[in-house]
């Protein structure tokens, strides 16, 4: 039998990466959907983003999302912020953690924030300053760990060196994006494996997108490595195939299933969670991306 962990930590990042790959919906909408994941025992959720409004409309309303909230005791509630200015409105709208990003493919990091990875990293030096001095913690991501659109495959020593650098900084975790979704189970895990050489692997969380149907298998191949955080976003938000910059997200609740089936913890009430994701999508407009939450709803 395998040696799975016991207990796996879930980071919900559909209020965020869900939805600013959707359609709008309202204000109200957002808060329902966060404070129905925090009733179904999910404890750390991504709500919010410091963007650009310019860049990312979906997520213009964060400060007030995070205002609305009743906020649970035990959930943590992080925002995404690209660069100081979003560091200071998100510590103003009283973010609990905040996450950084970071690109492996050199192409991916021209494109996406128009400076190299180099750069990028330099940029973070003040956001890691200030976050630190306001004793708030730092969550990196790295895209394009098992692929990128642009370069194709990326080295695995390019995957870990980035990682190393963003942990180095004082990022307390740090997530591997499969951004395209391209990966399979054992390049997935011999990702995870090189990464671990450098960075502690229970300092490292998955975020495999669902692209190609391989998020739930390349997650199965990882568990062994010892990692036990994994990024999903409830209802598949984000993975519509009818939405321009779709990306594929993995369903929480599908993973929770399989988790569950695993006999592995997640502490998450899978029916509850499930009309979480149903609700938000209702207000899309659309049936549940969740494979298992259609099937619970038969």
């Amino acid at each position: 039998m395998a040696a799975y962990p016991k207990k796996v930590s879930i980071f919900e990042v559909g209020a965020r990466d869900g939805l600013q790959n959707e359609q709008p919906v309202t204000t109200q909408d957002k808060i329902v959907l966060i404070e129905d994941l925090a009733a179904a025992g999910v404890t750390r959720i991504e709500a919010a983003s410091f963007v650009s409004p310019k860049w990312v409309p979906q997520m213009a309303d964060s400060a007030d999302v995070l205002a609305g909230i009743a906020r649970h005791d035990g959930v943590t509630y992080s925002a995404l912020t690209p660069n100081l200015k979003g560091l200071e409105l998100a510590l103003d709208a009283d973010s609990d953690e905040v996450a950084i990003f970071g690109s492996a493919s050199e192409s991916f990091s021209q494109k996406n924030i128009n400076c190299s990875i180099e750069e990028s990293i330099e940029r973070f030096i003040p956001v890691m300053e200030l976050a630190k001095a306001r004793n708030v913690p730092v969550r990196g991501y790295v895209s394009c760990t098992l692929g990128c659109p642009y370069e194709g495959e990326i080295k695995l020593s390019e995957v870990a060196r980035v990682s190393e650098l963003l942990y180095k900084m004082g990022c307390y975790e740090i997530s591997l994006g499969d951004t395209i979704g391209v990966g399979t189970p054992l390049n997935a895990r011999r990702m995870v494996e090189s990464v671990a050489k450098v960075v502690p692997v229970e300092k490292l969380a998955l975020h495999f997108h669902d692209t190609y149907g391989q998020a739930l298998a390349n997650i199965l191949a990882c568990l062994e490595t010892g990692v036990s955080v994994i990024d999903s976003s409830v209802a598949g938000l984000g993975g519509c195939p009818y939405a321009k910059g779709a990306s594929g997200n993995l369903a929480t609740e599908d993973l929770v299933y399989m988790l569950h089936g695993l006999g592995i913890e997640t502490g998450i009430d899978l029916n509850k969670l499930a009309l979480a994701g149903n609700k938000i999508s209702q207000a899309l407009g659309r049936q549940s991306g969740s494979k298992v939450a259609r099937a619970l709803s038969e």
